[in-house]
């Protein structure tokens, strides 16, 4: 299928994640999914690609591209062979956006630099167990102590990935009450670094899919925040993280897309090679006919995700559209692995099979990020219902 999304740099980018795909992961990535994550200095490895600094400034240290298309490419390189960079996704996806958006020139030259080597990895904190969706319901707090010096936080947080591995962690907590007619007001983000006295993590939580990354559950005590790690102004976090939805959703569309793209493949390696009675199971009308309407199902999720990408690139993407992109490439991809399973047999269902894993990872795109009934939500008040 014609694409106009990517240019020659993109595509010899493409070429150099693939050959360190091929080099430095496909190699070792049953040990690290029987780890249940990738070791931290593998990190190291990735800032020294320079894959954490393409979209920060050059005199941070990175390559100052304000573009998504090599995300993207990583998205395709790494579902195209069933394998993934562990939690790194949400360093640059969900970390780099608010320290563009809101750091100050001295907190950028704090933080940027050791970002893009891959010596402090940045992860989010935004999910409390019992608030789901529900950001506003949030109860951790951040308290300023009376000298003004710095904040006291306390709180919980739930499946954060990328949070065992973490070095600093954009907390989002309570700095004042919501307000009678905005429960919104009143939250606030912090840069924290997680070896502050009182922060600590809890279970590396065991999850159904995604087993290569690091998702924990987080706690605060007491924990002294310097006032100037606050990021952009107090009590209008709820406004910061809306800002960024759409880009994280975008991700996650483009991300399922991607996997519903390998699934295909990895289905019709496998029918081809297979035998049954005597033939091919890429012989029977009804293997040509499933990989056929499910090819037809990622034909028009590419088109919906690259279309996606170049309004994300061109900073026109609204919450209605990427709610719209993550609605309906998640939902083919979920249709599409699960018939590509399928035709794989009882190997279908075996870990050994990137399919099975493929499986299991996708489930959680229709739930993180806002789920598909908070999608739908967004698009039909979009369309004024």
């Amino acid at each position: 299928m014609r694409r106009t999304v990517f240019n020659e740099d993109h595509e010899a980018f493409r070429e150099t994640i693939r050959a360190f795909i091929a080099a430095e992961v496909v190699p070792v990535y049953d040990e690290w999914f029987a780890a249940g994550q990738v070791p931290r200095e593998f990190y190291h490895k990735l800032g020294e690609l320079g894959i954490f600094g393409i979209e920060v400034a050059e005199e941070y240290g990175g390559a100052g591209i304000d573009s998504h298309k090599y995300e993207a490419v990583i998205y395709e390189e790494t579902a195209r062979v069933g394998v993934s960079f562990g939690g790194s996704g949400v360093h640059t996806l969900l970390g780099l956006p608010y320290i563009k958006m809101l750091a100050t020139d001295e907190q950028k030259k704090r933080w940027l630099p050791k970002f893009t080597t891959g010596e402090e990895m940045w992860a989010l904190a935004m999910t409390e167990p019992g608030t789901g969706s529900d950001v506003a319901g949030m109860k951790t707090s951040a308290k300023l102590s009376e000298d003004g010096k710095h904040y006291v936080l306390n709180g919980s947080k739930t499946f954060i990935t990328g949070g065992v591995h973490a070095d600093r962690v954009i907390v989002c907590a309570r700095t004042s009450a919501p307000r009678e007619d905005d429960r919104r007001f009143g939250i606030s983000l912090f840069a924290v670094d997680t070896k502050s006295a009182g922060y600590s993590i809890g279970r590396k939580l065991d999850k159904l899919g995604l087993r290569t990354s690091d998702t924990a559950e987080l706690a605060f005590v007491d924990v002294k925040v310097p006032a100037e790690d606050l990021l952009g102004e107090e009590n209008k976090g709820f406004g910061y993280l809306g800002t960024n939805l759409a880009s994280e959703r975008w991700g996650i569309a483009f991300g399922a897309y991607a996997q519903a793209a390998a699934a295909v493949g990895f289905a019709k390696q496998y029918v081809q090679e297979r035998t049954v009675f005597g033939k091919t199971v890429a012989s029977f009308q009804n293997t040509k006919f499933e990989l056929a309407a499910c090819q037809a199902e990622v034909d028009a999720a590419q088109a919906v995700a690259d279309r996606a990408l170049e309004a994300l690139d061109a900073g026109e993407l609204t919450a209605a559209e990427a709610a719209s992109a993550k609605l309906f490439c998640t939902e083919v991809a979920h249709r599409v692995i699960d018939r590509c399973l399928q035709l794989h047999g009882g190997y279908g269902f075996m870990n050994e099979y990137p399919i099975a894993r493929l499986y299991a990872d996708n489930r959680v795109n229709r739930i993180y990020g806002g789920t598909s009934e908070v999608m739908k939500s967004i698009i039909a008040k979009s369309m004024g219902l």
